[in-house]
């Protein structure tokens, strides 16, 4: 590239970026290419192609041919947890329990003081039977407590240490939601699910952590996005140690972030419907009070039921092996909670993995509409990893979002979650063709850390159902693929408009903020691992240089 694009522009200086492959996002195709565009400020203001006669500008910067994409929202992510997950060791290319072992021996020796040793990202496969045991990490670590997040972060597995300092016995009970896996003889093994792990090892760790540490987990964020693309972000789990840090960093970066954060506040099922709904008319108040376009509470997070791989997603049929799962959410907690969040005009986000899940919080807002009439809304389930036939019809109609993580379906961690199920079912895995071919608005983003952050990444899973992880893996269900065009227009496009920020961003388009980056590789003229290689060369936010490599 030739000149260098202005890191501060002044709000009446206009840039001209020419000589490139722009690809707009536009819905409809004839739009959706161009070759220059100008920017005002923060605001795009012109798109043209080659002949077209461009603004006059203050600067011009020649692009030599690369190609330009609106920059990426990641649509479900967990800002936190993930800078929190880059410095802990990962697990998830460890095959076997020796690779686990091993791992975590190395990161011991590496920080023979440390008083504590965290983990995440391990797969159920990887364990003898699915059922990880505290005397499995015993074996390689006894002298201090051992945290592992398993890789859907709905599961946590610990040591015998780590049992004691949570003061877990055979007497503690399971919270709503969550069990305390027990032995035979009543003992718990070390293995803590759903709203147990979130209980216990979670508000242990939250309680461990300082100011400071969040501090440094939010910048680590906000870096690791702007060097792999990502402009904004959804956070889907937001608490008060959450969103001080992120004020924090946005008073830290002078009352702005280097990306653009929305949040929605997490409400966990009590049992009691007036202290959930005490929840939600905080959520109301956070969304009501003075916000920033670069941080604003937007709605609420509910995790309706667990993940497949555990089998404690709730679904209609049972598991292979005759088990089943309860929501955390039954629809007589559920929807008294879906209809005063609808009312107060807070966007309502569902976990839901299980077909029985998105049954339920398809049924509550159903209700929530009855109930508070025609008004302007955009509700979302989350994951919707299995969902019945219908489904996507169902969403359609009601306008709700189908947010999805590619990056889920990756075939290099998908063994355990088919063998789950165990039958045709399995062939109906996030089928994304269904919710465009129902007009339902489909969004795409990562779940960090559940999954790797990578934009690109996500897209290559996206448009070929093959493995990022491990490339020599072949796809699995590649009639779900999506052309890479549409799964890009999901992750920029749709990703902004799922938090009702369509009209103003997502898009390089007159009129919508300056976010877009720039690739060394035209990734739409190369094979598709072209997409496991190519580098971003330039992130901008807002008309301003973020990253540049």
């Amino acid at each position: 590239m030739t000149a260098d694009a202005p890191r501060t522009p002044a709000q009446n200086t206009t840039t001209l970026y020419r000589n490139a492959r722009v690809f707009t996002a536009a819905a409809d195709e004839a739009d959706r290419w161009a070759d220059a565009f100008a920017v005002a400020g923060d605001t795009i203001v012109w798109v043209g192609r080659a002949g077209e006669e461009p603004p006059a500008a203050d600067a011009t910067v020649d692009l030599e041919g690369r190609l330009v994409l609106p920059g990426f929202t990641d649509a479900h992510t967990h800002v936190l947890m993930m800078g929190a997950a880059l410095g802990q060791v990962y697990l998830t290319e460890a095959r076997d329990l020796h690779d686990i072992r091993s791992l975590l021996l190395a990161a011991r020796e590496a920080d023979p003081s440390a008083t504590v040793l965290r983990g995440r990202g391990w797969l159920f496969d990887a364990v003898p039977g699915g059922a990880p045991t505290a005397a499995m990490i015993d074996e390689a670590i006894a002298d201090i407590p051992v945290y592992l997040d398993a890789n859907d972060y709905h599961s946590c597995w610990v040591n015998t240490v780590a049992l004691a300092e949570l003061g877990i016995t055979r007497d503690t009970p399971d919270p709503i939601g969550g069990e305390i896996v027990r032995d035979a003889s009543g003992e718990p093994t070390g293995m803590l699910l759903e709203t147990a792990a979130t209980q216990y090892a979670w508000a242990q760790r939250d309680e461990a952590t300082t100011d400071a540490d969040r501090d440094e987990q939010v910048q680590r964020t906000l870096d690791a996005y702007l060097a792999t693309g990502v402009t904004g972000v959804v956070d889907m789990a937001m608490d008060e140690f959450g969103l001080a840090a992120l004020q924090r960093a946005q008073e830290r970066h002078g009352g702005e972030l280097p990306l653009r954060v929305a949040v929605h506040w997490l409400v966990t099922n009590t049992g009691d419907d007036a202290r959930n709904l005490a929840q939600v008319e905080h959520a109301a108040r956070l969304a009501a009070a003075p916000a920033t376009p670069w941080l604003r509470v937007v709605g609420i997070k509910l995790i309706l039921d667990g993940v497949i791989d555990a089998c404690t997603a709730a679904m209609r049929h049972p598991y292979a092996d005759g088990s089943n799962a309860d929501p955390i959410w039954p629809l007589e907690r559920l929807a008294p909670v879906v209809r005063a969040a609808d009312a107060a005009g807070l966007q309502i986000a569902q976990h839901a993995i299980g077909d029985y899940a998105s049954q339920i919080a398809l049924d509550a807002l159903e209700q929530a509409v009855a109930a508070n009439g025609d008004r302007p809304r955009r509700h979302r389930i989350e994951h919707l990893e299995y969902a019945a036939p219908g489904t996507a019809e169902r969403m359609a109609s009601l306008g709700v979002t189908a947010s999805m993580q590619p990056v889920h379906s990756d075939p290099a961690i998908f063994d355990n979650w088919m063998a789950m199920l165990g039958d045709d079912r399995v062939e109906r895995a996030f089928p994304w063709p269904e919710y465009e071919e129902a007009g339902a608005l489909l969004a795409f983003s990562t779940d960090s850390p559940t999954a790797p952050h990578q934009a690109l990444a996500n897209m290559y899973v996206a448009s070929t159902r093959a493995s990022a992880l491990e490339p020599a893996i072949a796809a699995v269900q590649p009639q779900h693929a999506l052309p890479l065009q549409n799964a890009v227009a999901h992750a920029t496009r749709d990703a902004a408009a799922s938090v009702g920020d369509g009209e103003w961003r997502g898009r390089i388009a007159e009129g919508c903020a300056a976010d877009f980056v720039v690739l060394d590789t035209d990734v739409f003229a190369e094979d598709p691992r072209a997409l496991l290689r190519a580098e971003i060369v330039r992130t901008v936010v807002a008309g301003r240089v973020r990253f540049e490599r």
